[in-house]
């Protein structure tokens, strides 16, 4: 007898914040999960979120999501008021937080969301801890990211 794969055709990956790798300067990744209620999970496997202007506050010694707007569906429950831009609790390991907090209260890191994902049927936030770009330095990110599609194109017309 053998066993069929279970697994999916589409990626694992649910939302990804773009404009974060543009904005930052990325140091380190971490993961931690998220504390959600049933209908945000709904809205989750149907993909309506955005991370755009999310950011994460570390307030007595836990880590928030705030600003992930997850727009609920339209055939959720009528007994419930769903909040789309509620504040969510990061679950992080304690030295991990430990970590993050002394990071960004004496180093001046941000902590930004990067992607959320499934891992094993839980939702994964990937989040870096990050310091702000100038203006020279994404300047010189797209002139480069513009250089590699050149060499790209030349590439491929040989």
């Amino acid at each position: 007898m053998s066993k069929s794969n279970d697994k999916k055709a589409g990626s694992s990956t649910i939302a990804v914040n773009k404009k974060a790798r543009h904005e930052y300067h990325i140091e380190q990744t971490f993961e931690a999960g998220l504390a959600l209620e049933g209908w945000e999970v709904k809205s989750l496997r149907a993909g309506r979120v955005q991370l755009v202007d999310s950011y994460i506050l570390l307030k007595d010694n836990q880590a928030w999501l705030i600003g992930t707007h997850i727009t609920p569906l339209a055939s959720a429950s009528t007994h419930i008021n769903p909040n789309p831009t509620r504040t969510r609790k990061l679950l992080l390991h304690r030295q991990e937080l430990d970590k993050l907090i002394g990071s960004v209260e004496r180093k001046g890191f941000a902590l930004i969301p990067l992607k959320l994902y499934w891992k094993k049927n839980r939702v994964k936030l990937e989040l870096a801890l990050a310091k702000g770009k100038k203006l020279h330095d994404k300047r010189a990110d797209l002139k480069e990211k513009d250089w590699q599609r050149e060499q790209q194109r030349g590439l491929k017309q040989r």
